[in-house]
């Protein structure tokens, strides 16, 4: 491979030579490199928002349109399954037609349909608008990080990424604290309409900054059979993980979901090595450290977001605050991934990502471990700890394991490899929220009974101790029938919590030995190979 490497073009093309010669450079406003990444921050912000924005308005929309459990389950899910099925699909699209068109049809798209969802006046519309979400979000996120490679030279490209990382991280765990004060004060929809201003910033800004940056032998083709045969495994792969709680690990339609999702990763396998242009080249896992990455990734979102699906029901449920209490109490995680973000950058440019994504994995694993002993009585001071540490652990972990992942990839598949990080990210997060979710349920059905008895309560009939039993599986004690005396009442919400913290313990144990794993993992990491890679004229 060259030691030459792709540098950001003035309005003219310029000779090739030295990556670290050219992007930070620039004295212009159009192409500038971190104008650059402020403009995409501006998109990749509102993706990251909606990921939990949403679920704070949930219950104001079922209540509003009149939704059933399942069409409110389909708000979330439509959006999940449309951005995991489409991220490395629109990765090639951004590829092929330039990340900069791309950013911002995706941009466009995001915006209007939130929109659209905000005028919607029946919950099937805001399904549907929710999939036009998702397939947009696909589009700008891999766009993003093809952007921000073509923008940064090696030395400050992990910095660019750091600076990534914090906006997801901050808007990630922001959304809760956003979409609480917004349905509170002002309405669900507003939840969405915020979506417009964002976008249109992110338009205006991308219009004047961002360069179109073609690069050489950019794909000229799509591979369609690669396209189709890659959706189904995604989608089998994605809604078998969401339904299994409903139908079970075991059950017939979970396995026929999953192996119809291995039957088609298997053909696209196959498919991808007669391919003349192939949708996700099957070379690029050549490298070790890739194939670690896109594992530390899907590992690292295992953790977090089936960790963090736990925690806001023992926030409010067990602990009783309030949505914006919730993630008041979430700030220290916050904070520290916004802090510590930009620091792993500039270290890991330093020292390269193996040292720090093995630190940080293991703070990881330390701070589940910390989460696995928290009571129904601990106070913010401990929790607070346990989220600043496990904030101060993601942040390199977000950070690096991207930068392994795009920077060991080719640069004329910077788009594939952004697709590819995201939806380790995504398949990661809803199979942790879905495994983690199973632990929690059967913890909890294997403790109640016994809880229950300790407590010396009158026996339950099937039927109540099975609504008592799914109540305690998110911490919630259900309304006592009138005339229950208050005794029995706090000897029951007793129990519920109860069972519940044994389930969630258990859940950030199994969270912790993932983490503990996934610092094994991060021993395969190295610095991208192909941050000098063949000059690009741009």
């Amino acid at each position: 491979m060259s030691s030459q490497t792709s540098t950001v073009a003035h309005d003219a093309p310029e000779p090739s030579g030295p990556r670290d010669a050219g992007p930070d450079t620039r004295k212009g406003v159009r192409g500038h490199p971190w104008l650059t990444l402020v403009t995409v921050a501006f998109g990749v912000a509102m993706v990251a928002l909606d990921g939990t924005i949403v679920a704070i308005a949930n219950p104001a929309i079922q209540k509003d349109l009149g939704a059933s459990l399942a069409d409110v389950q389909w708000i979330t899910n439509g959006y999940l399954l449309a951005l995991a099925v489409s991220l490395i699909t629109a990765g090639k699209l951004g590829d092929r037609f330039g990340h900069r068109q791309t950013f911002l049809v995706g941009v466009i798209g995001f915006a209007a349909a939130s929109a659209a969802i905000g005028f919607a006046g029946s919950v099937s519309l805001v399904i549907t608008f929710r999939v036009l979400q998702g397939i947009c979000g696909a589009l700008l996120m891999p766009a993003a990080l093809g952007l921000l490679r073509a923008s940064f030279p090696p030395e400050k490209l992990n910095a660019a990424i750091g600076m990534w990382g914090a906006v997801i991280g901050a808007s990630t765990a922001a959304g809760p604290i956003i979409g609480g004060l917004l349905v509170e004060h002002v309405n669900w929809e507003s939840v969405f309409f915020i979506n417009v201003p964002v976008g249109a910033l992110a338009l205006g800004m991308g219009l004047v900054i961002l360069l179109a940056k073609p690069v050489e032998n950019a794909p000229r083709s799509f591979d369609l059979g690669g396209i189709v045969l890659l959706s189904v495994a995604m989608f089998c792969l994605v809604w078998a993980i969401i339904k299994a709680p409903e139908w079970h690990w075991g059950d017939p339609k979970t396995l026929g979901f999953l192996a119809v999702s291995l039957l088609s990763f298997a053909g696209f396998a196959f498919w991808e090595t007669k391919a003349k242009e192939p949708l996700l080249p099957l070379s690029m896992f050549r490298s070790v450290p890739l194939s670690a990455g896109t594992v530390l990734m899907v590992l690292m979102a295992f953790g977090f977001m089936g960790g963090l699906f736990f925690v806001t029901f023992y926030l409010q449920n067990v602990n009783g605050l309030s949505p914006v209490d919730s993630g008041l109490r979430l700030l220290p995680l916050t904070a520290m991934m916004i802090v510590a973000s930009p620091l792993a950058g500039a270290v890991i440019t330093k020292i390269g990502p193996r040292v720090p994504l093995v630190g940080a994995m293991v703070l990881t694993a330390v701070a589940m471990f910390g989460l696995s002993s928290l009571s129904t009585d601990s106070g913010a001071g401990i929790t607070s700890v346990w989220f600043a540490l496990l904030g101060l652990g993601l942040a390199p972990v977000m950070v690096g394991a991207t930068e392994v992942i795009v920077g060991n990839a080719p640069i004329q598949h910077a788009g594939v490899a952004g697709g590819l990080q995201q939806a380790a990210m995504q398949v990661g997060g809803s199979l942790g929220t879905a495994v983690l979710g199973a632990v929690m349920a059967s913890k909890v059905n294997g403790v109640f009974s016994d809880k229950w008895h300790e407590a010396k309560l009158p026996p339950l009939a099937p039927e109540q101790e099975a609504g008592l039993k799914s109540a305690a599986e998110v911490g919630m004690a259900p309304p006592a029938p009138k005339g229950t005396p208050s005794q029995m009442i706090e000897a029951t919400r007793d129990v519920v919590h109860d069972s519940f913290m044994s389930g969630m313990g258990l859940a950030f144990t199994c969270a912790g030995i993932v983490a503990v794993l996934a610092a094994g993992v991060a021993f395969f990491t190295s610095r991208g190979s192909n941050d000098a890679g063949p000059s690009v004229h741009i």
